[in-house]
């Protein structure tokens, strides 16, 4: 038996923002169907904004977002700051996005369109365990870990 997981993550109000964003990013595929889509009347504050969202890539990048129902204040629900201290990471959120692949300048690329707007936390460059490393807080309120696969 295959499994897959994929990321989902509520958003305040920016969901269909953020999606297209990552897909500008990432390639593939975007779905972002309304509330009013799904039977919202139109004329109802929200009905404009995600209730289902996926960005979908044949390199394997699959994220799913949507717009919890009364926020809109943007950002990722749950979000907080990820900072380095004293040769540690400190953070606030539960989870970050961890991307890999075996070319650092795959990786450079996706990281130049992440760091948009960011808060870079480690810079990208070779580390201890990696050929290279890189942690940065987007413009959406996201961590992401990058590194090479070494």
């Amino acid at each position: 038996m295959t499994i897959q997981t994929t990321t989902h993550l509520n958003f305040r109000g920016d969901a269909r923002a953020a999606l297209e964003f990552y897909q500008s990013i990432f390639g593939g595929h975007l779905i972002a169907n309304t509330y009013a889509e799904f039977g919202m009347p139109a004329e109802l504050p929200g009905a404009d904004k995600v209730v289902f969202g996926l960005v979908a890539a044949e390199n394997g990048f699959r994220l799913m977002g949507y717009d919890v129902p009364g926020a809109t204040d943007g950002g990722l629900v749950g979000g907080g700051v990820t900072r380095r201290e004293n040769h540690t990471t400190v953070t606030e959120q539960a989870l970050f996005i961890s991307i890999t692949a075996a070319d650092l300048a795959d990786l450079q690329t996706y990281w130049e369109g992440l760091s948009v707007g960011a808060v870079i936390v480690e810079p990208l460059a070779a580390s201890a365990w990696s050929a290279g490393f890189g942690m940065l807080t987007d413009r959406f309120g996201v961590t992401w870990s990058i590194s090479v696969n070494s």
